[in-house]
């Protein structure tokens, strides 16, 4: 992994090449992430470039034998640590170097956008509690004690560090403190809260910006072409930074839109309800279908219905503010809401935003779905 391929700011790459190159590299680093972005490529083009036997002032030069086993992260010297738990193939006693193949595979198939749930899916572990435990510690302290194998850097990545079992933290704090010569240590994490703060004491923070709606737009255009550029900005948008979550709108357009149309119907009814309309204007029976539909997708669906009417909600708010650059809304949204913008005030939206926020809770912590979504309704209603 070169990092003209890292999807991240330009001046944060150049940063780590200029401190490689003056010698002053961190021993340990902790690369504190922003959800969806490349961190992991991040952290593994950085070893590369400390790895590359020709480097240039911009890059590893991405042909010696050192940057072709990292491009298949085969190198002897880079050591990778993540989250683990037993599998159908690892009955007993995980570590990461048990899984270190599927992990390699999972991490080249998705060109390094990985996600903790995605990983733990790959591994059918979603109800276990996966963690780099006092098994990868010790391995790392055992090859942290030997010699390099190509005598240059030895690279320890910790990814997902916020998942390092507490009772095995410890172990690794001399290591980190006082690291044999040239071993460089980055540790991953959009958590830093779940870190010990020994940890963290003993690292050098490095903090990767949110990526730019326009960064994001130009990669998913890249990725692919047949996504208009007006898509490409609204997909964007409504990532908010996170890549890997605008790869999943773009491969699912449709749900973005059948989710903005089961709003339509909800709220649209939601505001004949509280008008007291008659029943075949507020068309329960249609919401009713909506709620039924929404609640068969599953919780993941529900929350991301949930969070679009909190988004509507917001952007409708905006839409009357003086300061248009707040307001965050694709092209078809932007339709939808000019049809509220009249009929609500701010004591209205922010009733109906502790509603949702509530929902949500409820939602996650696997209440009934039915009752949720039709008390939110006429809980919305009466706030009207």
């Amino acid at each position: 992994m070169q990092f003209k391929d890292v999807l991240a700011d330009k001046a944060l790459k150049q940063k780590l090449i200029d401190l490689a190159r003056s010698g002053r590299a961190a021993h340990a680093q902790f690369f504190l992430a922003q959800p969806g972005s490349h961190a992991l490529a991040l952290a593994v083009a950085y070893g590369q470039y400390l790895c590359c036997e020709h480097p240039t002032e911009t890059d590893s030069c991405g042909e010696c034998p050192s940057c072709k086993q990292y491009a298949k992260l085969s190198h002897p010297d880079l050591h990778l640590y993540f989250p683990n738990c037993t599998t159908k193939s690892v009955k007993k006693d995980p570590d990461s170097a048990q899984l270190a193949t599927e992990f390699k595979d999972f991490v080249l198939k998705n060109d390094f956008h990985v996600e903790i749930h995605d990983w733990l899916s790959e591994l059918e572990g979603e109800n276990k509690q996966a963690s780099i435990n006092t098994r990868d510690c010790s391995d790392i302290l055992r090859h942290n004690s030997m010699r390099s194998y190509q005598d240059g850097y030895k690279v320890y990545v910790l990814w997902c560090v916020d998942r390092l079992y507490h009772s095995a933290a410890p172990k690794l704090l001399k290591t980190l403190e006082e690291p044999e010569s040239k071993s460089v240590f980055i540790l991953i994490s959009e958590e830093p809260d779940k870190i010990l703060n020994t940890i963290l004491s003993r690292t050098q923070l490095v903090k990767i910006p949110r990526l730019t709606d326009a960064d994001i737009a130009d990669k998913l255009q890249q990725a692919y072409p047949e996504i208009s550029q007006e898509d490409a900005s609204d997909i964007a948008l409504l990532a908010d930074g996170d890549y890997n979550k605008a790869m999943r709108i773009a491969t699912d357009n449709e749900e973005q839109n059948l989710l903005l149309q089961q709003f339509e119907i909800f709220f649209d009814s939601v505001l004949a309800f509280a008008q007291k309309k008659n029943l075949a204007v507020v068309q329960y029976d249609q919401v009713q279908g909506v709620i039924d539909e929404v609640i068969k997708q599953g919780r993941e669906y529900q929350k991301q219905f949930l969070l679009l009417v909190l988004r509507m909600l917001r952007n409708t708010l905006m839409q009357n503010s003086n300061n248009p650059g707040l307001l965050k809304v694709t092209h078809q949204e932007k339709s939808v809401i000019a049809k509220y913008q009249d009929l609500l005030n701010l004591k209205q939206i922010t009733s109906m935003t502790e509603l949702c926020n509530k929902a949500i809770y409820h939602v996650i912590r696997n209440g009934n779905s039915s009752l949720i979504f039709t008390d939110l309704y006429f809980q919305m209603a009466k706030s009207l």
